[in-house]
């Protein structure tokens, strides 16, 4: 158990929520004053920094919006509560849309235009003919991927990815940009309530910290996530050691010696790969991995969008790790919960059936105490 290293990160992660909030609490109109809060209908101005320190101004909130960044456009809905803005989506999440439930809440979601591949290269053409009145994408990846953008003459805003604080900027900026900032603070409300939950529950078990690994299966290798990727937040959060936390790994790629060397106790299968646990229980080269031994791997689940990344929906994933680590000693009613939150963030009646979906109960019932999770 890791008390210490928990209570650190909630004060850290709290520290950082409150350095953010002062920092993106800056959507002013053009006159100066404060932007309006949760009015669509105004058309005052908004000014927004983005995560590259860019001013961005709308004459009004973006009525149509496209995005290459993969995760923003359920992020954005979750906001606006509906898709109606969203004119242009990545390939990715186009390919996700077509195999979850948001093809049932939002049926538009699997039509959309695509603006870009998995490169995230924008597709200038297309995005010249939806003309648009916000596009999103990546800040981190450089002139390459902004400037034709911008240099069309169209809005962009550019994020940063990684963290949770990352994930609770760009709600507060999509709230902004689409004025409805009060709804994007109360996903952040929840989010920190839940994490706060979440925490207190696992350091009062008092349990030994389980060693925990993400992994990506695949045929091009075998993708692990380390302490700079969004899995560290969510390990530290539910005290699971990341066994890959400080591996010297290059672009994420570990060798199966190196899996059996760190010999994680529970393996964490990527929503983006179609492998499943029985994928990995068959494979000969992990058969001493106590992960194996003792049918501990799952497959994260794919909601609106897939749970593993920062999405609206993260805190739902944080109690569905909670619970597959301390089984039957973290006590959550994962179901009621889907169903309470999702009714929240889509104002969707999530279906028994809609829940075995995300959850993929299909593939992943085999596994050891899933039905903590899934019943």
């Amino acid at each position: 158990m890791r008390s210490g290293l928990l209570a650190r990160t909630v004060a850290t992660a709290a520290a950082t929520v409150a350095a953010g909030s002062l920092l993106l609490g800056c959507a002013q109109s053009t006159d100066g004053g404060a932007a309006q809060k949760g009015d669509t209908s105004s058309g005052t101005s908004i000014t927004v920094t983005d995560q590259r320190g860019k001013e961005v101004t709308l004459d009004a909130p973006a009525e149509t919006i496209a995005s290459a960044v993969i995760p923003a456009p359920a992020i954005i809905a979750a906001v606006d509560g509906s898709w109606d803005r969203i004119v242009g989506i990545n390939q990715s999440l186009l390919d996700a849309n077509k195999l979850g439930i948001i093809s049932k809440i939002f049926p538009e979601s699997v039509t959309t235009p695509v603006i870009s591949g998995r490169d995230f290269v924008p597709n200038m053409e297309e995005i010249l003919t939806l003309d648009p009145d916000l596009v999103v994408q990546w800040g981190y990846l450089g002139d390459d991927f902004t400037a034709p953008i911008e240099d069309a003459g169209m809005s962009l805003v550019g994020l940063e990815y990684g963290t949770q604080e990352d994930l609770e900027t760009w709600i507060t900026l999509f709230g902004d940009l689409i004025g409805k900032s009060d709804r994007a603070t109360e996903m952040i409300d929840w989010m920190h309530t839940e994490a706060a939950d979440v925490t207190k529950q696992v350091e009062s078990l008092g349990a030994k910290s389980p060693r925990a690994l993400s992994l990506s299966y695949n045929d091009t290798g075998l993708g692990v996530s380390t302490g700079s990727d969004y899995a560290q937040y969510v390990f530290d959060l539910t005290g699971l050691t990341n066994v890959a936390e400080n591996a010297q790994v290059s672009e994420g790629v570990a060798s199966a010696e190196q899996i059996l060397d760190w010999d994680p106790e529970i393996i964490f299968l990527s929503a983006f790969d179609e492998a499943t646990p029985e994928d990995v229980y068959a494979d000969d080269r992990f058969a001493n991995v106590s992960a194996v031994k003792n049918k501990r791997v799952y497959r994260a689940p794919l909601g609106v969008y897939r749970w593993q990344v920062p999405s609206a929906e993260s805190p739902l994933f944080w109690n569905w790790v909670a619970a597959l680590a301390y089984p039957g000693e973290f006590e959550v009613d994962l179901t009621a919960e889907m169903k309470q939150q999702i009714s929240f963030l889509y104002n969707y009646e999530l279906t028994q059936e809609d829940i075995d979906l995300v959850l993929r109960t299909d593939i992943n019932e085999q596994s050891a105490h899933y039905a903590v999770v899934s019943n």
